[in-house]
């Protein structure tokens, strides 16, 4: 068996809990330390068995460690000069979306992964989820243009507020969970994006003035497709049709229904925002008496898999880049692109205005 890659977990919060764990649950990873500014990575550590070694500072521990990779799961505002002293390190990269904080950020972290010659894997989940993977499919099944539908919004309260707070020091709801979907609608039209308008709404004194805890993005393509995109984060959010999925075309519809995870009081479940349960798919295919002539197909995802599951499936992604020398040229410019549109959203809230790509 091959020498397990020598891995540094950085932010021990839920995503990094969650990663550490996939690493500590395979035997083709070690993990060498958990970093944290707070007291998480003691939590995880605990959870993990207590045998780790635990660091405040993220480039004392590359010095003591010498890791072969490097997890980062920390705030975004973190991720640029984190990820840059982890490629100056020699360190093949496992980062949470967004790959920076700015698109300058994010470029210069692509770049010097190249001249490098290593790996950084972005943590859009949602590519990892056969689901989704299904979602995407049928919904290109429905001809051009498409009408895409989606939402997350999140009525956060206790600790998730916290942590939305703080992930509010740096990026909108509409950046940091936007990149997901608006990945997800560029898979489903293949078409180029040609411009977005967005919306948004300061609920609160508790972040700065500049910012907004509610927004919403709309999106048009080359191919005359167009999609809407929001989310909202705060104990005022309403918890009703928070969590729509919905997709449209010439050929018909496809709908994720899921009753339990979009279900009142879920919408601050992590485990309940990747949840599909049913995918609906409707044909628009009419007699000539114009009724239907086709039922509608519900199909079953009965083995999802979970929150954990995902971050597992996630890291063995990971693994196969680094072992299998896979070229991520594709990956990379995915999710530039897609964190390219959702600066562009924001641009469009703060400046009142369309902004054309």
């Amino acid at each position: 068996m091959d020498k397990p890659i020598k891995i540094l977990v950085v932010g021990c919060g839920n995503m990094g809990a969650s990663h550490g764990t996939a690493y500590h649950q395979m035997p083709e990873f070690e993990i060498c330390g958990l970093v944290s500014r707070g007291e998480s990575k003691n939590k995880l550590n605990q959870k993990l068995g207590g045998n780790y070694p635990l660091f405040d500072d993220y480039e004392e521990a590359i010095t003591c460690t010498n890791p072969e990779a490097i997890c980062i799961s920390t705030y975004p505002d973190t991720h640029e000069e984190i990820a840059l002293k982890a490629l100056a390190s020699d360190c093949h990269i496992f980062i949470e979306k967004p790959l920076a904080d700015t698109i300058e950020g994010s470029e210069r972290i692509i770049k010097l992964a190249k001249e490098k010659h290593k790996k950084v894997v972005v943590g859009y989940i949602l590519r990892h989820h056969p689901s989704w993977e299904r979602f995407i499919l049928e919904a290109q099944k429905l001809g051009s243009p498409l009408v895409m539908r989606m939402n997350l919004n999140q009525q956060s309260h206790g600790f998730m507020w916290d942590v939305h707070r703080n992930l509010m020091k740096s990026l909108s709801p509409i950046v940091d969970c936007g990149v997901h979907y608006i990945d997800v609608m560029c898979q489903m039209t293949r078409s180029k994006p040609i411009s977005v308008s967005a919306i948004g709404a300061r609920l609160t004194d508790e972040i700065a003035e500049d910012n907004y805890n509610y927004g919403q993005l709309q999106i048009r393509f080359e191919d005359g497709s167009v999609g809407w995109y929001e989310a909202g984060w705060g104990p005022m959010i309403s918890d009703n049709a928070f969590f729509i999925k919905d997709v449209f075309g010439p050929k018909g519809a496809v709908s994720i229904v899921a009753k339990k995870a979009g279900a009142a009081g879920k919408s601050d479940d992590v485990d309940s925002h990747t949840k599909t349960e049913s995918i609906k798919i409707h044909k628009a295919d009419l007699n000539e008496k114009n009724h239907f002539i086709h039922q509608d197909i519900w199909i079953d995802m009965l083995d999802e898999p979970d929150h954990q599951e995902l971050c597992n499936r996630e890291q063995r992604f990971f693994l196969r880049s680094i072992k299998e020398n896979i070229n991520l040229d594709e990956h990379l410019e995915d999710a530039l692109n897609s964190l390219k549109i959702a600066f562009a959203c924001d641009e469009s809230v703060k400046s009142g205005r369309m902004v054309y790509l």
